[in-house]
Formats: C-alpha cells, structure tokens, sequence
C-alpha cells in the first residue's frame, strides 16, 4: 500500500502516542513494584528500568506534539512533494471522453457535404498548364520534402535570412516583398514552383530547378512597379515537381502610388534636345583678293607754241 508523506506523519503521531501510553504505564508499574523486592540488585534493576519507561514516555510525548506541526515541512526540505497526486485529477476528466458519442449524432451532417464536396478540388492548389509546360527538369522530386510555413518581410537580411519587417498586413507603397522559408530533404535540379495569386487571380511565378541544397534557408520575392500593389487577399502557393508544399497569405491595404506623371516629362525632355542638333558649317576656302593693276593714264605731252 502506498503512502504520502501526510499520511505517514500522522500514522507516526499515532503510534507515538499509544507508545507514550504504553510506556508510562509500564514505567509506573516498575516503580511500584521496584519496592516490594527483597534484595537490593533486583530492586535497583526495576527502578532503572521504570525511570526508562518514564524517559521514553516524554520523548514519545514530544514526538505526539512536535511531529503533526513540523515533521512534515521538515520532510519535504529532504523529499520533495511529488507532482504525481497532481495527475490523478486527469483521471477525473476522462469521463468527458463519454460525451463524445455527441459526435456520433454529426452524421446527419456528413449528408451535406456532398453538395460543397464538389469545390473542394478547387481548393487544392494547382499548377497551370500554361507554367508547368515551362518545366525543365527530369530529376524526380522528394516526396519526403518538407518546408516551413511562410514568413512575409519587405526587407530580409541575405546573409542570415533574418526577415527585417515581417508582417501578413502591409500598406501601399509596399515595394520589394519577400516570402521567407526553411526546407529540408530537398534534392538539386528537382522542378520548383511559386506562384503568387491577388484574390485568386495569379500575378507573379517562377519555376526552376532548385539549386539550393537538401536543407536551409530561402525565400520567393516579388518586386513590381508600386501602381501593380493594388489592395487585396494575396496567396504565396510553393510547388517541389506537382506537389504541393506550403502556402502563405498576406494582405495590402492602400491605394498604389501612381506614377503617370513622372514619364511624360523625361519624353517631352528628350525630343526637345535631340531635334536641335544640326551639321556644323564646313569652312570653304574663299580666294583671297589679288592686287590688280589699275591702268595710270600719263599726261600726254602736248605741242608748244
């Protein structure tokens, strides 16, 4: 039979206390006694002994006092309280395991199903024929493969992949946005795929084969211009071959930034200057002017008288 620590103290109070008054008569009895014997060694034997009776009764005595108020946190600065009397509560929770045949009335409800059994399929995510025609790989996938859930960050630390901004709620302008991820038990050249979805229309993918050893740390980003931000559910879907491994939502609150304003001024500039430049004139040598020799009319002499 098992017993606590409390249990045990108080068994030994008891006894102590039925020894104390075992003792104390048996003391009283030796030393009434001691003095009806003839000779002296018996009659001191006896003394001795009921005087011992009587010694053992006081300690017995304290024992019955001392021992229900301190014996036991004494006890427990040796043995510490064991935490299993704490389990055997559980026990009185399993008959909640008895109102589980509750569930057993839920097959009436199994019945519907059937009518939203058809979408499911739909909720399964799929390659497009469009983007697994793209595959180049011949090497067979992993099936063991697995990945982390995924963490959206608009900034990450590429030397330990540490997201900077991590959240599932960004607001425009959201800019260069990562899905970070661990992996294991991947194999090289195994096709990969991820697939980015705004409200189930897709935006953005990439497919490859995979180059980043059976186990790590990596990420799909996407970084468009900021007026392709527009707010909405956007869904990160990762593929290893058809299989899929793990997807990821965030949302974008926010109207983009638009950017039309900006180009018309770079192309108005541009036309202005290029139209301008013409061949510079060519010097032509002119024939530089020669003296020419203009006739002197002399006086003509004329006759004397």
């Amino acid at each position: 039979m098992n017993l606590d620590i409390h249990t045990t103290v108080v068994v030994i109070t008891w006894l102590a206390l039925v020894g104390a008054g075992i003792s104390l008569l048996r003391g009283l009895w030796a030393l009434r006694t001691a003095r009806t014997l003839p000779f002296f060694r018996l009659q001191r034997g006896r003394l001795v002994h009921g005087w011992r009776m009587l010694s053992l009764t006081l300690v017995l005595t304290a024992v019955v006092f001392l021992l229900p108020r301190w014996g036991e946190p004494m006890v427990y600065r040796v043995f510490h309280p064991s935490p299993t009397p704490t389990l055997t509560p559980t026990v009185t929770l399993t008959p909640t395991i008895t109102l589980t045949p509750t569930i057993t009335l839920t097959p009436t409800i199994t019945n519907t199903p059937s009518e939203t059994y058809t979408p499911t399929p739909s909720s399964t995510p799929y390659i497009p024929l469009a983007i697994e025609a793209q595959f180049t790989s011949l090497v067979t996938p992993n099936p063991k493969a697995a990945f982390s859930p995924l963490v959206f960050t608009q900034g990450l630390n590429l030397q330990t992949y540490e997201p900077l901004h991590p959240g599932t709620t960004f607001q425009n302008p959201v800019g260069h946005l990562y899905a970070v991820f661990s992996y294991d038990k991947m194999t090289d050249g195994a096709q990969w795929t991820a697939l980015w979805y705004r409200n189930g229309e897709l935006m953005h993918w990439e497919t490859k084969p995979w180059d980043g050893g059976a186990g790590g740390w990596g990420f799909t980003d996407w970084n468009p211009d900021p007026e392709e931000w527009l707010p909405g559910t956007y869904t990160v879907v990762i593929f290893v071959g058809h299989q899929w491994k793990v997807s990821g939502t965030f949302t974008v609150e926010g109207e983009p930034p638009t950017t039309t304003p900006t180009p018309t001024a770079t192309v108005t500039a541009t036309p202005g200057q290029t139209a301008t430049p013409s061949a510079p004139p060519t010097a032509t040598p002119s024939p530089s002017p020669s003296p020419t020799r203009t006739p002197f009319r002399s006086p003509t002499p004329s006759p004397t008288p």
